[in-house]
């Protein structure tokens, strides 16, 4: 692993998986599912749930802990060649993203045919080319994030810190969403990156005194959910401060979760989760509509709760059935579309 301002080599095997790290991931996808489907829910239906407490709890650490453990193993491919790089950290998503964006206006272009036409269809396709479309910003900004901090890795790793961290902190917002998230995201894929260390030396702390570390995560909580109550969350410095603290509790509770083989299924979800990031939105809408328009369920948080577990098991069973009938292209970046050699005998690069 590579020490902050110094030179050095992963210390951990890259190649097999981290428990408390599919754990983090499986908290991070499950809240983002959450948000989508409850606000979706909530939107449609013109009233608040239960659930949407929950979602503005999770709102400033949601993404940062995502995007800090996406860095986690940076270091580890950082000194590939470009070619080789670029593959596995441009190519990649940008295979998923295409093919993923396609089918969701395959699935959406009779709706928006309708409302503007079908020339209208084709320049919104190829706008999301530029302006992420919907639920899919993750996978095009990770790209970004991958390629700019090689670009930069030459520059003193303090002075990409603390410019991230102003540009988390001014709150930009242009309406670009490849800017607007880039400033408001690289900070925390760039901590992941330079400060991997002190984030496995958390994770072996609290491991060895989970007592203490449960302490911690429930003054963290109520910290957090103060400041979400009184409306203080979203402001400058505030914002970055409960960004980090938020990711370090759930790295905190994902390592705890490992060590006491708790909520496996969180695990299973982190090992695929972007399975589940690509695929959730049909599940996920398919059921809002019919609970919503069927009314057999009349309260909202119910129902949003109904869809949030509807997406990701949905999108989970979306993937085993493109699996049992051979359509892995779905899932897995078929070789045609690598551009670098795979190692001999390695198995098709999955979303993950």
């Amino acid at each position: 692993m590579t020490f902050p301002g110094t030179s050095g080599t992963q210390t951990r095997p890259a190649a097999s998986r981290i428990d408390w790290v599919d754990y983090a991931k499986g908290i991070c996808i499950v809240m983002v599912v959450m948000m989508h489907s409850v606000l979706g829910v909530e939107a449609a239906a013109g009233q608040t749930g239960f659930m949407h407490a929950l979602v503005a709890f999770a709102k400033p650490f949601r993404m940062p802990d995502f995007f800090l453990i996406s860095g986690l193993f940076l270091s580890v491919v950082m000194d590939r060649d470009w070619r080789t790089y670029l593959d596995r950290k441009v190519v990649h998503f940008a295979y998923f993203y295409v093919l993923w964006v396609t089918i969701q206006f395959g699935l959406k272009a009779p709706g928006f045919a309708a409302e503007s036409g079908w020339a209208h269809v084709g320049y919104l396709y190829l706008e999301s080319f530029v302006e992420p479309f919907g639920t899919l910003w993750f996978i095009y900004l990770l790209p970004v994030f991958f390629v700019v901090t090689k670009l930069t890795r030459r520059i003193p790793p303090i002075v990409i810190f603390t410019l991230a961290a102003l540009l988390e902190s001014a709150h930009v917002a242009t309406g670009w969403t490849v800017i607007d998230e880039f400033c408001a995201r690289f900070v925390y894929f760039f901590a992941g990156y330079w400060l991997a260390t002190y984030v496995f030396a958390l994770s072996d702390r609290a491991r060895s005194r989970p007592a203490l570390a449960m302490i911690g995560l429930v003054v963290w909580a109520l910290i957090n959910g103060a400041l979400v109550e009184l409306g203080y969350s979203e402001r400058p410095l505030i914002s970055l401060a409960l960004g980090m603290a938020g990711a370090c509790a759930i790295i905190v509770a994902g390592t705890l979760l490992a060590h006491m083989r708790w909520l496996d299924f969180l695990r299973y979800c982190g090992e695929h989760s972007i399975v589940i990031y690509l695929a959730f939105f049909l599940p996920m809408a398919a059921t809002r509509t019919l609970l919503l328009k069927t009314g057999v369920i009349p309260d909202i948080g119910t129902v949003s709760l109904i869809v949030t577990v509807a997406g990701v098991a949905g999108a989970l069973l979306i993937w085993r059935a493109a699996l049992a009938v051979h359509a892995n292209f779905l899932f897995e970046r078929p070789a045609a579309f690598w551009i670098a050699p795979k190692k001999p005998g390695a198995v098709l690069q999955a979303a993950e």
